[in-house]
């Protein structure tokens, strides 16, 4: 097993902490891993993106050229790596900022839309806007378990943050619970 995946959006969107979570969440799993990132000069609206590779073999090399699945969190985003996506690979696309009607879609590639800012704003806290994404990349993969995730968070997180866990899961099982539905 060896999935290759790219999180991208504006900086400040949350992808390159998505991204050490599922890379986190590997780990405590014991799979290899790599997770690289790629962003501007400027954090917060600038271009953001990572790559992160989970696989029961060596890593190779943390480039990915050809993932088997793409979070793009805007419209940006998802223009400059659509069609790198892999036939029969997912595009999990953020339709609070990307109208799917805008979206000339490849054959052979799902597409999910996720409503990120929705599931934040249920929530009451527009901060959790990017664990929608991690619980739809654990419903399309199928490699991750809440509870990994959970474990991840607490790794990642520490004791200090431990309270935004439980909000951050809820947002999680929100966002595999829609994406369930595009799958």
């Amino acid at each position: 097993m060896e999935t290759k995946m790219i999180f991208a959006g504006f900086g400040g969107q949350g992808v390159l902490l998505a991204g050490q979570l599922i890379a986190e969440a590997g780990m405590q799993k014991g799979k290899n891993v790599s997770w690289m990132p790629s962003y501007g000069p400027e954090m917060r609206g600038g271009t953001a993106n990572c790559s992160v590779v989970v696989s029961d073999d060596i890593i190779g090399a943390p480039i990915i050229l050809d993932p088997d699945i793409l979070v793009a969190m805007n419209k940006p985003s998802l223009d400059s790596m659509e069609k790198m996506v892999v036939q029969g690979g997912t595009i999990i696309f953020n339709s609070s900022l990307i109208d799917e009607n805008e979206i000339k879609k490849i054959n052979g590639i799902n597409y999910i839309s996720l409503p990120c800012s929705e599931i934040a704003l249920e929530l009451n806290n527009p901060k959790v806007q990017n664990m929608p994404i991690i619980g739809a990349v654990m419903a399309v993969t199928k490699a991750f378990s809440e509870e990994d995730i959970k474990k991840a968070m607490l790794a990642k997180f520490g004791e200090k943050k431990a309270k935004m866990i439980d909000l951050n899961m809820q947002a999680i099982t929100k966002g595999a619970l829609a994406a369930q539905k595009g799958v």
